[in-house]
């Protein structure tokens, strides 16, 4: 076996050309062992778009808006003085009524047997009265020729005195019953509308039940709820700007009253707004209510403002990514946000005015990252304007795919 072994490797390498393959197979094995021992080549990060905003300085709104709802300053819920049931409802959801319309009715037929009855005792105590009147004539006369003594006709005085008590206290029980059975018809104090129905006919209700809801024509408020971290910043007449929905002028209002408890369920404080001037707008309206933010004492009405997007969380504090124009890349910086202004912040330290911070896409760049500068169509003027750059087109070429190119080649 080693013979014919031996026999055909000096066959292989007596041809010359057999010598050369064998080389090139051995080379290419030991390049091959090479490279798979060798470390894979490090994937550099994607080169990202970005937009800038140059930091300016900007005034600040120092205003804080809460949504809110127009509601007549005198609103009733009315409701009969007398239980009973409800045989007759005159109005309906939304109908305007004037001073003393009937509102609503309920069974009177008991009311007016019992004023019958203090009717009927008016007349006895009336015909009781002027029979101890009577007596007294009669015994005074005879207490006059001595024929009586002085305590009988007293007795008799004191009898007529308890009759007229007796008479006033029944006229007395009268109007009581009489004015019973007129609280048997519900009737408008004033002029309004109708906001509410809280019974339905048929239905038995005791004496003082909301029956009726009535919003009383005259002066009308803003109603919203504060949160209970911003009630130190109002107080009671305090100027606030009111915005009624679908109206575009603003009008003018004033802190009326403050809740002294806050709402059990929402943790709020009720603040009712008097509006001053102008035609009322409509019951119910939804309306924006601007409070002035709280400032101290010569504090600045213009700051650094940033939008939400170009923050980001790093180590607890807040950070942003400042753009290096010499690199091209991102660099974090450490910034003091103070607080909200509308869809912004107001940054009091980190930054300066005229250094380039990325607004969008914070969360997928790293630093010393290279990245590219997106190019708006439109330019926005302001404080902080979006950074103009050449934008990577057909007819520029990127680093990545230049890179790409010459390995290909």
């Amino acid at each position: 076996m080693q013979a014919v072994q031996g026999r055909h490797r000096s066959l292989f390498f007596s041809d010359g050309r057999g010598a050369r393959v064998w080389l090139a197979l051995s080379a290419a094995l030991a390049l091959g062992a090479l490279s798979g021992c060798s470390k894979p080549p490090v994937e550099e990060p994607p080169l990202r778009t970005v937009k800038l905003i140059t930091v300016g300085v900007a005034p600040l709104s120092a205003q804080r808006e809460y949504a809110a709802e127009v509601r007549a300053r005198v609103e009733s819920r009315l409701g009969f003085r007398v239980a009973g049931k409800i045989i007759r409802r005159s109005v309906e959801l939304g109908q305007r009524v004037a001073a003393g319309t009937v509102l609503a009715e309920i069974d009177p037929r008991d009311y007016a047997l019992a004023a019958e009855a203090a009717r009927a005792q008016v007349a006895a105590a009336q015909t009781q009265r002027d029979l101890a009147a009577a007596d007294f004539k009669r015994y005074q006369a005879l207490r006059e020729q001595n024929f009586i003594s002085g305590a009988e006709l007293e007795r008799r005085e004191t009898a007529l005195k308890a009759a007229e008590a007796s008479l006033q206290q029944a006229r007395a029980q009268l109007g009581v019953q009489g004015n019973q059975a007129s609280y048997t018809r519900l009737v408008a104090d004033a002029a309004g509308v109708v906001t509410g129905l809280d019974a339905e006919v048929g239905q038995v209700v005791a004496a003082g039940a909301p029956v009726v809801r009535v919003a009383v024509d005259g002066p009308r408020d803003v109603v919203f709820h504060l949160p209970e971290d911003k009630l130190s910043s109002v107080r009671r007449g305090l100027a606030v700007t009111v915005r009624v929905w679908g109206e575009a002028r603003e009008r003018e209002g004033v802190v009326r009253e403050i809740a002294a408890a806050a709402d059990p369920v929402t943790r709020t404080y009720l603040v009712q707004v008097a509006l001053q001037g102008g035609e009322p707008p409509a019951l119910g309206a939804t309306a924006m209510v601007a409070l002035p933010a709280p400032m101290a004492s010569g504090a600045p009405v213009a700051a650094i403002k940033l939008p939400t997007t170009a923050l980001r969380q790093e180590a607890g504090h807040s950070a942003v990514w400042v753009y290096d124009p010499q690199s091209s890349t991102v660099l974090s910086q450490p910034v003091e946000v103070a607080t909200a202004d509308g869809n912004e912040v107001v940054v009091t330290a980190g930054l300066k005015p005229g250094q380039q911070v990325v607004a969008t896409g914070v969360h997928v760049l790293a630093p010393g990252q290279k990245v590219l500068v997106y190019q708006e169509k439109y330019q926005n003027a302001g404080a902080n304007r979006t950074l103009a750059a050449p934008q990577i087109g057909a007819s520029q070429t990127s680093p990545a795919r230049a890179a790409a190119s010459d390995a290909a080649r």
